[in-house]
């Protein structure tokens, strides 16, 4: 963003109040040491009164340096000029944009603003799905989902997306070694529970025609009263719409680690069970420390979401239930109609198995699949076919044992004539 003149530790008078309301929103100093020291202002008699930054670095409430990283910021904050907003700090920097935290002015409460790049703002493409991300979060209100507030663009050519400011971690950070994370993995309860508050986002949106496609750990912020909220609505499309669908045919739009099968053949009827398996798969690394399917390039990942077959969950991490195994493998069934027929049914599963019973949904397609069949002489036979209960003709050895039978009761009744002649 452009650079605005100012000069630190001695900032111009002019940006005191944005100073003042830097340091305390970044916790470098409290308001009652600002106050202090703005008081000291108004008593001085000094005509070249002395910048707010030099009184605070004065009386030891700053230090040199963090006033010459002030400037920094400010200077992004004054850069951008965005009506209405105060820039405070950034807080990330992706490909695609970067992310501040900001003032509201009006409401005067903390947001977060994702701004375009000017090389990325120069681009129809990029520009027209930056505001499609925007309109997508606009139609959704819900506790577990970060809201969307305002999207427009600077006079400067700067295009913005306004949301809700969210005070945590990512789980992908939780799960990152010190100093950037806890380097821990999530236990199952912590997972259902995540999970559950995630998936009634999800079921908002699906409700609404909305599917997110990159569900990930990345994307999932958690707040440090234990509030899960779905972010980043960048690559989310309309079930309906067919024109978009027709323009991604074939090519795929998703995250490696977690990106479903349907996904990366690039098929044009993406629903809401691509979701599910996304969904799975983050579980998948929250219970684990790893993503289901690792490879050396993002293509052998995907090769392997397409063909390797997925190792249970509870294979790598002993402790956990029976239950959720089960819902992680429907989740991630290769074939999408194996998954859950509605999201619904996998919200109803989770609740189930947080409150210590078995899956419901999860459960009877396994039993299905897979208990409800028998082995005679080797030949597997599905109870369910219809063409399968003529077990008579199709098996040898009920018809051995037929004639066995047979063959004593002839020779007992030769006996007894024998023995009667």
């Amino acid at each position: 963003m452009p650079q605005a003149d100012s000069n630190v530790p001695g900032l111009t008078a002019g940006l005191d109040t944005e100073v003042g309301r830097y340091v305390v929103d970044q916790g470098l100093a409290t308001r009652t040491e600002v106050d202090f020291c703005r008081e000291q202002q108004k008593q001085s008699s000094d005509p070249n009164q002395r910048s707010l930054a030099d009184l605070l670095i004065d009386h030891q409430f700053i230090t040199v340096n963090q006033a010459k990283r002030i400037r920094s910021q400010l200077d992004d904050r004054r850069g951008g000029q965005i009506p209405g907003y105060q820039l405070i700090s950034k807080l990330g920097k992706g490909a695609m944009a970067t992310v501040y935290k900001a003032r509201q002015n009006s409401l005067d409460r903390i947001v977060a603003i994702k701004v375009l790049p000017k090389r990325m703002s120069e681009n129809a493409a990029f520009v027209g799905r930056f505001y499609k991300e925007g309109k997508a979060a606009a139609k959704l209100s819900h506790n577990n989902i970060v809201q969307a507030i305002d999207v427009g663009s600077t006079p400067d050519g700067y295009h913005y997306f306004v949301m809700e400011y969210v005070e945590g971690k990512t789980l992908y950070d939780v799960m990152q070694p010190p100093p950037v994370g806890e380097g821990r993995n999530f236990s199952e309860a912590e997972t259902l529970d995540i999970t559950i508050q995630i998936t009634n986002a999800l079921l908002h949106a699906h409700q609404r025609g909305l599917i997110h496609r990159d569900v990930k750990p990345k994307n999932i912020l958690l707040t440090a009263g234990g509030v899960a909220k779905l972010t980043d609505l960048g690559l989310a499309r309309e079930v309906d719409d067919r024109d978009a669908a027709a323009s991604e045919a074939g090519k795929a739009y998703g995250t490696p680690y977690y990106i479903s099968p349907e996904q990366i053949r690039g098929d044009v009827d993406i629903d809401f069970r691509a979701d599910i398996y996304s969904l799975g798969a983050t579980m998948y690394h929250m219970l684990t420390g790893r993503p289901p399917f690792e490879g050396d390039t993002p293509s052998a990942v995907m090769h392997k979401h397409l063909k390797q077959a997925l190792v249970p969950v509870d294979h790598l991490n002993t402790a956990l239930s029976s239950g959720i195994g089960e819902i992680i493998d429907i989740c991630m069934a290769k074939n999408r109609d194996e998954r859950y027929s509605s999201t619904e049914d996998l919200a109803e599963d989770l609740r189930a198995v947080a409150s210590g019973h078995p899956p419901i949904h999860a459960r009877r397609q396994i039993d299905l699949g897979v208990l409800g069949q028998v082995e005679v002489t080797g030949k597997t036979i599905d109870l369910a076919e219809p063409q399968n209960q003529n077990l008579w003709a199709q098996t040898p050895m009920l018809i051995m044992i037929a004639a066995l039978g047979l063959s004593i009761l002839v020779n007992l009744v030769l006996i007894v004539l024998l023995t009667a002649g």
